[in-house]
């Protein structure tokens, strides 16, 4: 992979790394503002960090900068598709600031992401997105996203996971 990729205009996308970690801090809490949720907490932050730039990294951080400026991000990370018997780019968050939006940043963010799975082999690159985002939905729609209509996402968390995985 190119350690940066410059789309048209003045965005570059690039690898995060430990050196970017309070603009990764200032975006996920104006992504948490924007979805109406709480930040995370500092220790979650903490353990954001660590997964992101630790010995075994758990994912990764792609940023989009303007004017040297960090206004975006795509966090992604691997899964596996046993029916393409091929790994899949699973795009956990995209997100760019309110006020960098309509300048194409974040398309660059999902072209990147895109050309990052073709280079990984992978078969596909999959996200979520919430049904309440509109903006969102038709973004994704004019890239030839489309909704998985027979597929439903389920979780399973807090006392019901602690209930199934037991003493682990």
């Amino acid at each position: 992979m190119d350690e940066t990729t410059t789309p048209p205009g003045s965005v570059t996308i690039r690898p995060a790394a430990p050196d970017d970690s309070a603009a990764i801090r200032r975006l996920v809490r104006a992504l948490a503002d924007f979805e109406r949720l709480p930040p995370p907490d500092d220790a979650a932050q903490v353990r954001l960090l660590a997964d992101a730039f630790g010995s075994h990294p758990r994912f990764e951080i792609f940023l989009a900068e303007v004017a040297g400026q960090v206004v975006g991000y795509a966090f992604v990370f691997e899964t596996y598709s046993t029916f393409l018997a091929l790994p899949t780019l699973y795009l956990e968050d995209l997100f760019v600031l309110p006020e960098y939006r309509a300048q194409r940043i974040g398309y660059a963010l999902m072209q990147f992401c895109a050309r990052e799975a073709v280079r990984r082999g992978c078969g596909r690159l999959d996200w979520m997105v919430l049904d309440w985002n509109t903006h969102a939905v038709a973004f994704y729609d004019r890239l030839g996203g489309r909704p998985m209509a027979d597929w439903r996402l389920y979780r399973l968390d807090g006392a019901a996971l602690a209930a199934l995985g037991g003493d682990a």
